[in-house]
């Protein structure tokens, strides 16, 4: 297995596994790991876009990795009864 198989499938993985624990909405701590996972996947696929001179599959995944990093924020890091600013 090459380098650039290795990312792929460790991103692929990252991805489902983090689907799954989302899915499930195990409570805020768990989803917040899920979210976590996510960023993982997608920084993963940004790096296998690099590699490979896919710019559209590092633009999206730039993209979900800022959602994946406000899903972080809204789950493990923002309280409940907290004001947005």
């Amino acid at each position: 297995m090459e380098g650039g198989d290795i990312i792929r499938w460790t991103a692929t993985g990252c991805g489902i596994l983090a689907a799954v624990i989302v899915s499930l909405n195990l409570g805020r701590r768990i989803t917040g790991i899920g979210f976590l996972i996510f960023t993982v996947s997608s920084v993963t696929w940004i790096a296998a876009g690099y590699l490979e001179d896919l710019p559209s599959l590092m633009t999206q995944n730039a993209v979900l990795t800022v959602i994946n990093i406000l899903g972080v924020y809204r789950w493990l890091v923002f309280k409940r009864g907290q004001r947005a600013t």
